[in-house]
């Protein structure tokens, strides 16, 4: 059985894995810029980052199975931050308040010949509308910090969420049935037979 390589530092993503049985052997988070270019599209760059996180790591991991992911959350064909301050937070909440956005996870598995395949999973998210006490509340409990879009799906959050059409596990950081699949066509078992 290969070396597994999750090129990512996302504890969310480590607990999903778990979820299917699977312990990374190596966690390797890859230290990319991740500004998106001059009017890329939102699919476009969350499978750009998801295939360039994974080709990072290959050259120090020859001969494993690399994971790697990237979830942007887009408003049309806004892209909109990962969160690192309360200013970018609110803005993010006010914008998503009382409409529907997308939240779209790219996955991409590098197997242990060097072949890559990869995923980009869309799932639709409705969040209700949102009163400035509640705003206030979910900034003071500091979840944004470092998510896309200033929410984690997982925690506070999910009481603003009045509609979700997709994958739940995606928009928490990893569709667990497509990336179930890409590792198995990767060569890589995953519960099979009652175990990983």
């Amino acid at each position: 059985m290969p070396d597994f390589v999750l090129a990512s530092a996302s504890p969310r993503r480590r607990d999903l894995l778990a979820q299917m049985g699977i312990i990374p052997t190596k966690i390797h988070p890859a230290d990319l810029d991740e500004t998106p270019h001059q009017g890329e599209l939102p699919r476009v760059y969350a499978e750009r980052l998801a295939i360039e996180k994974a080709q990072a790591v290959q050259d120090q991991f020859a001969g494993s199975v690399i994971l790697a992911a990237d979830t942007v959350v887009a408003v049309g064909r806004r892209i909109l931050p990962k969160t690192e301050d309360e200013t970018s937070a609110r803005e993010c909440l006010e914008l998503l308040s009382g409409r529907a956005h997308k939240v779209l996870t790219a996955i991409a598995v590098i197997a242990a010949d060097g072949s890559l395949s990869r995923r980009v999973v869309v799932t639709r998210v409705k969040m209700k509308r949102l009163t400035e006490e509640e705003i206030s509340v979910y900034l003071a409990s500091g979840e944004w910090n470092g998510k896309a879009g200033g929410y984690g799906i997982q925690g506070m959050a999910s009481a603003f969420i009045s509609d979700l059409s997709g994958s739940y596990s995606a928009v928490v950081g990893l569709p667990l049935f497509e990336t179930r699949n890409l590792l198995m066509g990767a060569g890589y078992p995953v519960l099979t037979g009652g175990h990983a």
